[in-house]
C-alpha cells in the first residue's frame, strides 16, 4: 500500500482517474459478502484461518483465497504465530469504513459498533 501525502485542509477539488480506480478496487474487495464479512471479523481483533473460517460460516480453502485477495489489496496483513498464521485489519480506515455502514444499516450511532484501534 503507497503513502499518499496530501493537504489535509481541505479535499481536493478533483479527482484523478487514478485514484478514483484504486479507491473502486479497494471497495470492490468490500462487495463479496465472505470478504466483508471476514473484514469485519478481523476489525475486531486478530484470527487465525481456522478460527476465522468457523467466525464466517466458510471452510478453511475458501476463507484462505479471500485472505490472499485482501492482503494483495492491503486491506489485511498476517503474522506468524508459531505454526499459525494470525490476520488482522491492515488499514484503520476501512475497518471505520465498514464499521460505519454496519452502525448505518443496524441505525445505531458508530460508537455502538466495536472496532479495535479505532480512535487510537
Amino acid at each position: 500500500m503507497k503513502e499518499r501525502t496530501r493537504d489535509t485542509a481541505r479535499p481536493p477539488e478533483t479527482l484523478s482517474p487514478e485514484l478514483l480506480q484504486e479507491a473502486a478496487g479497494r471497495f470492490g474487495m468490500l462487495a463479496a459478502t465472505m470478504r466483508l464479512h471476514m473484514v469485519w471479523v478481523l476489525a475486531q481483533g486478530e484470527q487465525d484461518v481456522s478460527s476465522l473460517a468457523e467466525r464466517v460460516g466458510g471452510t478453511v480453502p475458501a476463507v484462505s483465497q479471500h485472505l490472499a485477495k485482501l492482503k494483495l489489496a492491503g486491506l489485511v496483513r498476517s503474522r506468524r504465530e508459531g505454526r499459525h498464521q494470525v490476520y488482522v485489519v491492515d488499514d484503520p480506515h476501512v475497518a471505520a469504513i465498514v464499521a460505519q455502514m454496519v452502525a448505518h444499516l443496524q441505525g445505531v450511532p458508530v460508537e455502538a459498533v466495536p472496532v479495535r484501534g479505532l480512535g487510537a
